[in-house]
C-alpha cells in the first residue's frame, strides 16, 4: 500500500474516533475536522466556532474568509488548500461564548483532554511544515509571550525526533486588529512569504 494511502486510511480511522468523543462536558460538539488528506503541511487553529460545528468544517465562516484570502495571495485558493493541507485545531469542539461576547478560549483542562487528537495527527502525518494560527495554537509549539516575538519568522522544532518547520500566523478574527495595524501587518506579510517559499508549500501547490 502506498504511504499516502496508508496515512489517509489512518487519518480516517482517527477521525471516526474523534467524531464520537465527548470528553469535555463544557464544550459543544460535534467535533470538527478537516479532510483526511495525507499532507506535508499541517494547519492548526484554536477551536471551531458556532458556525463550524454546523458546517462541519474548520474556518467555515468570517475568520475563514480572511484566512483563505491570505493564502490566496500566495497562490493557494480555498478549495485547493482544503484538499491539500490537513486542517487541525487545539480543541475540536466549540467552547461557547464569553459572557460579554466573543468565543470563549478553551481552558487548560479542555486543551489537555483534546491534545490526544493533535498528537496522533502529528505522529501519523510527520509534517514538514506546521502553520499554527493564533496565540493558543502557536503556544502548543513555541514559547509565545507576544505575537510580535514569533510571527514573521520560520522556526524549527522536533516532533517525534523529526524536524519540522513552524511558521505562525495571527488569528484572522475580525475582533482582532493585530494583523491590520503595524507591526502586525508587515509581520503577517513576512510570514506569508516564508510559507510561500517553503519547500512543502512549493511541492504542494506548484501545479
Amino acid at each position: 500500500m502506498p504511504r499516502q494511502d496508508k496515512i489517509s486510511r489512518e487519518l480516517r480511522a482517527l477521525q471516526q474516533q474523534l467524531i464520537d468523543c465527548r470528553a469535555c462536558p463544557t464544550m459543544h460538539g460535534p467535533p470538527v475536522h478537516g479532510e483526511p488528506v495525507a499532507a506535508s503541511i499541517l494547519l492548526v487553529g484554536q477551536a471551531p466556532g458556532e458556525r463550524e460545528i454546523v458546517e462541519h468544517r474548520p474556518f467555515a465562516w468570517t475568520a475563514g474568509k480572511t484566512l483563505f484570502r491570505w493564502f490566496s495571495s500566495i497562490g493557494a485558493d480555498e478549495q485547493a488548500f482544503r484538499q491539500k493541507v490537513y486542517m487541525s485545531a487545539v480543541c475540536r469542539c466549540f467552547p461557547g461564548k464569553k459572557p460579554r461576547g466573543g468565543d470563549r478560549v478553551p481552558n487548560a483542562d479542555e486543551i489537555r483532554r483534546c491534545a490526544r487528537w493533535l498528537n496522533a495527527e502529528l505522529t501519523i502525518l510527520q509534517p514538514a511544515l506546521v502553520i499554527p494560527v493564533g496565540k493558543l495554537a502557536i503556544s502548543q509549539f513555541l514559547e509565545c509571550r507576544t505575537l510580535r516575538d514569533v510571527i514573521g519568522q520560520q522556526h524549527t522544532i522536533s516532533i517525534d525526533d523529526r524536524r519540522a518547520d513552524v511558521i505562525p500566523l495571527p488569528h484572522p478574527s475580525g475582533a482582532s486588529t493585530w494583523h491590520v495595524t503595524e507591526p502586525g501587518k508587515t509581520l503577517l506579510q513576512d510570514a506569508l512569504q516564508h510559507i510561500r517559499a517553503h519547500p512543502a508549500f512549493i511541492g504542494t501547490f506548484s501545479s
